[in-house]
């Protein structure tokens, strides 16, 4: 299984005195990096590739192609987990097969 990037938390001044650092794990790792601002504010650091496939899978229908690529790059990109896989039922391929007719 695909392992789901957590987002990393630090404190502005830390964000800042590192700043090239997170923004390589932004922007190298697909990383989003939280930052905790004075009075319970905070920001998220995302990359650019990550913006841009969260702003087309936002406006997209659930059910249409869009949304589905936006979903898998994001799932691509460790933003969101990968879908379980799930077997089919014992007979599901002979759901497939002619049926014999009755005589």
């Amino acid at each position: 299984m695909e392992k789901f990037n957590v987002p990393i938390a630090t404190t502005q001044s830390d964000f800042y005195n590192h700043l090239n650092d997170y923004l390589d794990r932004v922007t190298d790792g697909n990383q989003t990096v939280l930052v905790t601002r004075p009075n319970q504010r905070a920001a998220a650091v995302i990359s650019q590739d990550q913006l841009n496939t969260l702003l087309e899978a936002v406006p997209a229908k659930e059910d249409s192609l869009e949304y589905t690529v936006a979903r898998d790059k994001l799932i691509n990109m460790h933003v969101l987990p990968d879908d379980p896989v799930v077997e089919p039922a014992a007979d599901y391929w002979n759901s497939f097969k002619p049926k014999d007719k009755l005589k």
